[in-house]
């Protein structure tokens, strides 16, 4: 009865892990004490606002390593609603280097949705990247993904993805 236990904890284990993926390496050792930014996220997905949405959850991250980044004024009215993304991030790395800053993370939001089907699972996905302001160089870049369980959320399941992305970032 042991073995039979002990086996369909591993297999739960294993289903559970297979659900989330991450890619990326560890990068550099980054200064906690540098002015950081955060940047709009792309959104890629079909969901209106999944961009503003990871970037509150991505805020709450970051903080809890002891940071205290600017974020970009987003205005939702205007001109720069209507902008493209290239538009829009090229405004915002105008608006880090106005503001001095020494990095920014960005970033974009590939899948934020329900799969359809009678569970209607959530589904996150996310690539984000630190950049070096003065150089426009990336100092580091991971993606993640995550499929959740019918009763979960999305912003619990982006919770899933984020953090853990964030968590990989090496400061000093």
């Amino acid at each position: 009865m042991q073995v039979i236990r002990n086996l369909s904890l591993g297999l739960a284990v294993l289903l559970i892990a297979s659900c989330t993926r991450f890619t990326g390496d560890a990068g550099p050792n980054l200064p906690r004490q540098a002015q950081w930014g955060i940047l709009p996220m792309v959104n890629y997905s079909q969901t209106p606002q999944a961009g503003e949405r990871s970037e509150q959850i991505l805020l709450s991250a970051i903080s809890r390593h002891g940071l205290q980044p600017r974020v970009y004024p987003v205005s939702t009215q205007g001109e720069q609603a209507l902008m493209d993304d290239n538009e829009r991030l090229a405004g915002a790395m105008d608006w880090a280097r106005a503001e001095q800053l020494d990095y920014v993370i960005m970033g974009s939001v590939e899948e934020w949705q329900y799969k359809s089907g009678l569970d209607g699972e959530p589904a996150v996905g996310v690539s984000l990247r630190v950049m070096d302001v003065r150089s426009g160089r990336v100092l580091w870049s991971k993606s993640g993904a995550r499929a959740g369980w019918s009763r979960e959320s999305l912003a619990g399941t982006a919770q899933q993805v984020i953090e853990p992305l964030v968590d990989s970032l090496r400061f000093e």
